[in-house]
């Protein structure tokens, strides 16, 4: 998997992800504590109230943003944003007052929307080999995980020291390095073949997303992993402390379950992608981690919640998630043209970040008001619903090259110089506005 990092731009980019990934871990603790500093008891509404603003911003500014995003370079936008995420982030330390935190969160979120979804479409392109590809799929994961597991550690070692403040003075560290491993590097930088106005430019992500079959199932598959991710973010806190009685460092080894369960699945994620269909692995994935939700849920139901199975449930449902969404940029890769990727990973960032505005408080008012049994049990359902939506929207045989026909276009037009009846490697765009039929892919054959 590391052999992929001997691409010196990858490997740059990856260190920008990474150093990027720590400043926001740390910014992440030392919120929760200026929450607790500015309105005590009140903290968990206003992280609340920031997470539901973090989500908001994702899925409404991030297909924003991308169309936008063609009028500079790749390389000079996500410096740019780099550069702000470094600012607000420097901002933070000195508010007093809880509304300054939901603007500077809004700012700070607005800058990641716009610098996500580009900066995950740009690997793509600086890796053309599907198998490069996947294996920086896998690492990009490991680097998720490992933030999630290291960066608290690494706050906690802080704050032995110096107070809560100076952890966003790492955040600005982090994003600053970001920026300036970016501006190290030469990024690739396809342009649209043509000018479209802002309104098309918005929505064509979204567009070519929906008319895509396999992109469809990606949302539904979204949708299960929202639902599994959102009982172990929301809710493990109460499962650990609350029902349990267990201590704080109890909750971090039941976290920690569930990102070494990823870690492992993305390990292995590249030799099985390999071996398997990308639909075979999400599938089985999905399959796995819902089954493991309900399972829990079952077995606390019947015997009562007992910490060792939580830590082996949470295990499978970490790689479970893993295996149900770490696959996603390559559909995303193969579903459209270069020019088209930002708006393409932008509309997986939206869509898939509306999933979770939708089970996060779900999540949350299930547990609230019938209890952790009803909660797993009622997500692993939903989980269910969204694995059946993509086994069922995600055509079995789902080659590259697609055979149809063209009636719509003049005999002396370019595209179908070999005839009307052809076959290539189909995606959505002004030529093919629409997914062809069953019967019109037998009658071009």
């Amino acid at each position: 998997m590391l052999t992929v990092l001997s691409n010196r731009t990858y490997r740059r980019l990856f260190a920008a992800q990474v150093v990027a990934l720590v400043g926001t871990g740390l910014a992440t603790v030392a919120l929760g504590l200026l929450a607790w500093d500015l309105a005590g008891g009140n903290a968990g509404q206003v992280l609340g109230t920031a997470l539901a603003i973090k989500m908001v911003a994702y899925v409404t500014l991030s297909p924003v943003a991308q169309a936008f995003a063609d009028r500079v370079s790749r390389r000079s936008l996500l410096v740019t944003l780099n550069l702000i995420r470094a600012i607000v982030a420097a901002a933070l330390p000195f508010v007093t007052e809880v509304w300054q935190v939901y603007g500077l969160i809004f700012l700070l979120q607005a800058a990641s929307a716009g610098f996500t979804p580009a900066f995950q479409a740009t690997i793509p392109d600086v890796l053309p080999d599907e198998e490069d590809y996947t294996k920086a799929l896998a690492l990009s994961r490991l680097a998720y995980d490992l933030e999630s597991l290291l960066s608290p550690m690494l706050a906690a070692a802080l704050l032995t020291v110096v107070g809560f403040p100076v952890l966003f003075g790492g955040t600005v560290i982090g994003f600053a390095a970001s920026a300036a491993l970016v501006l190290s590097v030469t990024l690739p930088w396809p342009k649209p073949a043509e000018e479209r106005g802002v309104w098309t430019r918005i929505t064509r992500g979204s567009r070519i997303y929906l008319a895509t079959p396999r992109l469809r199932a990606l949302l539904a598959l979204s949708f299960s992993a929202a639902a599994a991710g959102a009982m172990v973010i929301i809710n493990t806190v109460v499962l650990v402390r609350q029902d349990l009685g267990l201590s704080d460092e109890a909750l971090a080894l039941t976290l920690a379950a569930f990102g070494a369960g990823s870690m492992v699945a993305a390990l292995g994620l590249p030799r099985l992608l390999e071996a398997a269909s990308d639909r075979q692995v999400m599938l089985v994935g999905t399959a796995g981690m819902t089954l493991a939700l309900a399972g829990m849920g079952v077995t606390a139901a019947v015997y009562g919640l007992g910490w060792h199975w939580l830590l082996v449930a949470w295990f499978l449902v970490g790689a479970g998630y893993s295996a149900a969404v770490t696959p996603a940029g390559r559909l995303l890769r193969r579903s459209g043209h270069a020019e088209d990727r930002p708006a393409l990973f932008a509309a997986q960032f939206a869509l898939s970040h509306a999933c979770f505005l939708i089970t996060y408080p779900l999540a949350g008012w299930l547990q609230a008001a019938h209890g952790n049994v009803t909660a797993m049990l009622a997500l692993a359902a939903l989980s269910a619903i969204g694995l059946g939506a993509g086994a069922r929207l995600w055509p079995r045989s789902d080659p590259i090259e697609i055979p149809h026909v063209h009636d719509d276009l003049p005999a002396d037009h370019p595209h179908i110089a070999s005839g009307p009846y052809h076959s290539h490697a189909y995606v959505i765009d002004d030529l093919h506005p629409r997914w062809p039929t069953d019967r019109e892919m037998s009658r071009s054959v």
